[in-house]
């Protein structure tokens, strides 16, 4: 049943809402057909998970997980499950809020597990199209995790649409740009954090 109402978001709402308030989709390839892979994209507004997930194959779309922080979707049940039923998040603590390494672990279990994530390293939402610092999760994911491929995407004028601390949208011209699957070459965890965030900003100028 979860599986059905996220084809009918995803798949059958969403790319038709996109359209409607202004945000492109192009892709230089498809997303992998094989489990598991991690989108890595720059992060300023709440559409970027929803147009992330409206690239996802059908067959992948209960096995994705964005992955989003517990103190603010998960800050009361309803909202956690809420998140959870339309937009299949996984939700973790930060440390700096309380939690511990133990996020880490959980989310390499999903991996483990052959689930897919969409991970922003930046943490949070920024000004729209300023990109800030990563935070190291996702270079510690995948020096433990080599195997797996990140799939970087850049996102621009999302943040104008719907900018952090808003509710009402605005209909600007916007666009997502997902490359193509890449796996981590440098073993150290900063020199991933470099690799990820220069994969980023690659597509910021691609046609």
């Amino acid at each position: 049943m979860k599986h059905l109402l996220l084809i009918l978001i995803y798949k059958l709402l969403m790319p038709l809402f996109l359209k409607i308030i202004g945000v492109k989709v192009s892709s230089k390839k498809p997303l992998p057909t094989l489990t598991p892979y991690i989108i890595v994209a720059n992060h300023n507004s709440h559409l970027d998970t929803m147009a992330l997930l409206s690239q996802i194959p059908t067959k992948d779309l209960l096995r994705t997980h964005p992955v989003a922080a517990a103190t603010y979707f998960g800050r009361n049940n309803w909202l956690s499950i809420l998140s959870n039923i339309f937009v299949n998040t996984l939700l973790i603590k930060r440390r700096e809020e309380g939690g511990t390494s133990d996020a880490l672990e959980l989310i390499s279990q999903y991996l483990e597990k052959r689930h897919s994530l969409i991970i922003f390293p930046e943490g949070s939402r920024g000004e729209p199209e300023k990109m800030q610092a990563f935070r190291k999760g996702i270079g510690v994911l995948l020096q433990k995790h080599p195997h797996i491929p990140y799939v970087p995407v850049y996102i621009q004028g999302t943040g104008k649409i719907l900018p952090k601390g808003e509710r009402l949208l605005v209909p600007f011209d916007a666009e997502v740009r997902i490359g193509e699957a890449i796996h981590a070459q440098s073993k150290e965890i900063d020199g991933i954090l470099i690799e990820v965030q220069d994969a980023i900003l690659a597509l910021k100028d691609y046609k």
